[in-house]
């Protein structure tokens, strides 16, 4: 069998992996709120998250072909499979290593940074696409800002608007809310973490000489939303111990009031075909609710280390792809 086919297959392989891992690791994003505050069995929540997960991700196709072509030009990418080969493997290390020590750190930016790590390894600095890298890493940085400025003042307004209400009833009726926007938050999980492995297969396939256009092909979509919809259904405990409860002590309003804001963050990105870290966006809004509810509730250590991973995992994620690139060189 020819050595590009080869890759290009275990390009696919390791893509569909990717995306199961992302299920796992990001599976808290959508349904820690509502598992912290018993709105939803944990059980129950990560069913419904799969679900959501899968039909999220058949929705568009927007973001995978702003991976597809803004980053670096997958018709003219010099050793194109050995490079997104490296780039999965490199993002799926990291994922795992974050995942394994409970640290909600960013799928995006660990297959975005490894995707340009192991391009550079191949043909130098001047093969990025500037211009759609930087819109990619200016949407990963400003989203985090927004869902923080969005959810303070979501949770701003309820407090106004139930300041005299019954505590009680108003828990009750927010905790079932809180089913109706956990579901919100998993379908926008689905529509934009699920198209990154499809931009990545759809470059593999134009790099083997197996696609002449962008558009992602139906088998694509329907493999990774599958990926990503088991992946879901397994579960990420590590990460929903500590979105759901060591950042902050989550109740019913403020569970709300975290999923819509991220939702709407993760719904305008999709919109506007831009890739977004679900984790930094839910991680931030949850920052802004607790900062509207009582900053001195906010676990800032918890936040803080949180925050040097995302900072981290660019160059990391860069520097493991770059190496596995020169690695699987000396094989293929």
């Amino acid at each position: 069998m020819d050595t590009i086919l080869i890759i290009t297959i275990a390009v696919v392989v390791f893509a569909l992996v990717f995306d199961f891992i992302n299920g796992f690791h990001d599976t808290a994003n959508a349904i820690a709120t509502a598992v912290s505050t018993k709105a939803l069995k944990p059980r129950h929540a990560i069913l419904m998250a799969a679900v959501l997960n899968f039909v999220g991700a058949l929705w568009s196709t927007g973001v995978a072909k702003t991976l597809t072509k803004d980053i670096v030009d997958p018709f003219t990418l010099k050793n194109g499979s050995v490079v997104i080969l490296a780039a999965l493997l490199a993002a799926i290390i990291w994922n795992l290593v974050t995942w394994y020590y409970g640290i909600p750190s960013s799928s995006s930016h660990a297959l975005i940074g490894s995707v340009a790590g192991a391009a550079i390894a191949s043909a130098g600095f001047g093969v990025l696409h500037y211009s759609g890298f930087i819109k990619i890493i200016m949407a990963l940085i400003i989203s985090p800002l927004l869902a923080f400025g969005v959810g303070f003042v979501i949770y701003s307004f309820f407090k106004v608007v139930f300041k005299n209400s019954n505590l009680t009833k108003t828990n009750r009726n927010f905790r079932f809310l809180q089913i109706l926007t956990a579901a919100l938050q998993a379908f926008s999980h689905g529509t934009n973490d699920a198209q990154k492995a499809m931009g990545i297969i759809t470059m593999a396939l134009i790099s083997a000489g197996l696609q002449t256009g962008t558009d992602i092909q139906h088998w694509v979509q329907v493999a990774c939303a599958t990926a990503m919809g088991l992946g879901t259904a397994v579960g990420g405990w590590r990460i929903i111990k500590t979105v759901g409860g060591n950042i902050m002590k989550i109740r019913p309003a403020n569970g709300v009031a975290a999923d819509l804001s991220s939702a709407l963050i993760i719904f305008g990105a999709t919109h506007i075909h831009l890739p977004v870290s679900t984790t930094h966006v839910v991680s931030s809004s949850i920052l802004g609710v607790g900062s509207s509810h009582r900053v001195k509730g906010v676990k800032w250590t918890t936040a803080q280390r949180m925050v040097v991973t995302w900072v981290i995992t660019l160059p990391i994620s860069a520097l493991i792809a770059a190496a596995s690139y020169f690695i699987l060189n000396l094989f293929l």
